[in-house]
C-alpha cells in the first residue's frame, strides 16, 4: 500500500494566496508528505482530503489524549453552547474546572486560566519577576516554553552555534527576534545539577523554567535525585521553580509528571490534554504567588480566559481520565514502543526507543538514550524523516521529531496495524 496525497497538496497550494503557506502555524510546515489538509477524525484516525484513513500518533501534537471526536466532550460542549458562549464574566462551569485541577494537581493551590501554553508562560515569568525582585529565567536547551522572543531560545538550536556544553549560547529560535528580550534570559544544559546550582548561586535568577521531563526534543526522564535538587537549589538561592508540564501533564499521569516523580514546584503550566483539544492552558501554583494578581498589582488578563465551551471541554476531559483509563491506554502505548523497538532492531537499524507510556521518542543513530538536547542531537534525523514518510504512505501519521502520543482511542487493533506498518516501514529505509 502507498497512499497518494495530491487533494491535499493542491488545497494547499491553492489556498496559499489567503493564507501564509498554506497553514497557519509554522510548526506544520515541512511534514513528511507535505502539509495535510483533514475533513475529519474519529477515534484513532485522521481522514484527509484524499480519502484515505490515517493512524495518527500526532494526536494534536498531543493534545487528543482521548482520541478525535470523543462522545462525552462533544456532548458537554453541545450543552455549553446552548446556554451560552462568552460572558465576560465569571460561570459555574470554570469554577468546577478549576476545582478538580485544585484537586488533582500536587502545586495547585491555587489557578489563572488562559488560552494557550505560551500564553500563561508569560505570566508565570512575570509572578517569578515580581516575587523575587529578579529578573533573570533560567531555561535549558531543548526545552520550548512558547514561541514569544524573551523565550524562543535554543530550543532546537544547531550545535555549531551553540557553544560549547559546559557553556552554552543563547540561540534564537527565528529571525526577528529583539536580542534585547533576550536579556533576561539565560541558558545551560539539562540534567546537570551540579551547573544549576553553580548558575543559581550568582543570586540573580528570579526563576527556573523546565519540562520535569524533556518531551519536546525526545522523551528524556530526570536523571535520578535532579529534580529533588533543583527544588532544593531554587529555594536556598530564592529562586521560582517552574514546571512547563504542557506536555507531561495528563500524560505521565492524570497528576502530571510532578506527582510521578514526586517534587512539587512553586508555579507550573498546564495546556494541550487538559481539554482534548480545545483552547484550554492553566497557570497554577502557591497561593502567594498566584494571589498577586489580586493583591500586588500583578496583571493577569485574556478575553478567551476561562471561556465556558472550553471549560465544559475541560470538565468532561478530566472527567473521562479515570485511573482505569490510564492504566488500559498505558499497556497498550508500551505495547507499542516496545514492539517498535523489537521491530527496528531485527531490522538492522541502530535506534533508541524511550519515554514513557503515552507518550515516548523514536531517536534513530543513537547508541544510548539521551540524556539531554546534546544528546539527542546526536541522532541520524534525516533517517527518521525517511521512517516516519515511509509510515505515512503506509497509512500511520507520526511526528518527524521522533514523539509518538497515544490516546486512549489507539485499541489493540489499532496497534497492531501500526506494528505491521513499523515492519514494512523499517525494511523499505533498512
Amino acid at each position: 500500500m502507498s497512499l497518494s496525497f495530491e487533494k491535499s497538496a493542491a488545497l494547499i497550494a491553492e489556498n496559499s494566496r489567503y493564507v501564509a503557506g498554506g497553514v497557519n502555524s509554522n510548526f506544520r510546515i515541512g511534514m513528511a508528505g507535505g502539509p495535510l489538509v483533514f475533513t475529519h477524525g474519529e477515534g484513532p484516525y485522521l481522514f484527509d482530503a484524499d480519502g484515505n484513513r490515517l493512524i495518527d500518533y500526532y494526536c494534536g501534537m498531543g493534545a487528543m489524549v482521548l482520541g478525535h471526536s470523543p462522545h462525552g466532550v462533544i456532548s458537554a460542549v453541545q450543552d455549553q453552547v446552548a446556554k451560552g458562549i462568552l460572558y465576560a464574566g465569571q460561570s459555574p462551569i470554570e469554577f468546577e474546572a478549576a476545582r478538580i485541577l485544585c484537586e488533582r494537581i500536587p502545586s495547585a493551590q491555587r489557578i489563572r486560566f488562559g488560552s494557550s501554553g505560551s500564553e500563561v508562560a508569560q505570566a508565570a515569568f512575570r509572578l517569578a519577576r515580581a516575587a523575587t525582585g529578579r529578573r533573570i529565567i533560567l531555561k535549558f536547551e531543548g526545552h520550548y516554553h512558547g514561541w514569544f522572543d524573551n523565550i524562543l531560545w535554543s530550543t532546537a538550536p544547531a550545535l555549531n552555534a551553540a557553544g560549547p556544553e559546559d557553556a552554552p549560547v543563547l540561540v534564537p529560535g527565528s529571525l526577528g527576534q529583539d536580542p534585547i528580550d533576550a536579556a533576561g534570559l539565560d541558558v545551560i544544559g539539562w540534567n546537570d545539577l551540579a551547573r544549576l546550582e553553580a548558575r543559581l548561586a550568582k543570586g540573580d535568577v528570579a526563576g527556573v523554567i523546565m519540562e520535569p521531563a524533556m518531551c519536546n526534543q525526545g522523551a528524556i526522564a530526570p536523571a535520578p535525585g535532579f529534580l529533588e535538587g533543583a527544588k532544593e537549589a531554587c529555594r536556598r538561592h530564592g529562586a521560582i521553580l517552574i514546571f512547563d508540564e504542557v506536555i507531561t501533564g495528563f500524560r505521565l499521569g492524570r497528576s502530571g509528571a510532578q506527582a510521578r516523580f514526586g517534587v512539587t514546584p512553586d508555579l507550573s503550566l498546564f495546556a494541550k490534554a487538559i481539554a482534548n483539544g480545545f483552547p484550554v492552558s492553566a497557570l497554577v501554583g502557591r497561593a502567594d504567588l498566584l494571589d498577586m494578581f489580586v493583591s500586588k498589582g500583578v496583571l493577569h488578563g485574556g478575553t478567551f480566559n476561562a471561556q465556558p465551551v472550553t471549560m465544559a471541554a475541560m470538565v468532561a476531559t478530566q472527567n473521562a481520565l479515570t485511573p482505569e483509563l490510564y492504566e488500559a491506554t498505558s499497556k497498550r502505548g508500551v505495547r507499542l514502543r516496545d514492539g517498535i523497538a523489537a521491530i527496528l532492531k531485527d531490522a538492522g537499524l541502530k535506534a533508541q526507543v524511550t519515554g514513557f507510556e503515552m507518550m515516548f521518542h523514536v531517536g534513530f543513530g543513537l547508541e544510548k538514550p539521551a540524556r539531554n538536547y546534546r544528546g539527542l542531537a546526536a541522532g541520524d534525523k534525516a533517517l527518521y524523516v525517511r521512517f516516519a514518510h515511509a509510515l505515512l504512505k503506509r497509512g500511520v501519521r507520526v511526528l518527524e521529531r521522533g514523539a509518538w502520543f497515544v490516546s486512549s482511542a489507539h485499541g489493540d487493533d489499532v496497534i497492531d496495524a501500526t506494528l505491521e506498518a513499523v515492519r514494512g516501514a523499517a525494511g523499505e529505509i533498512a
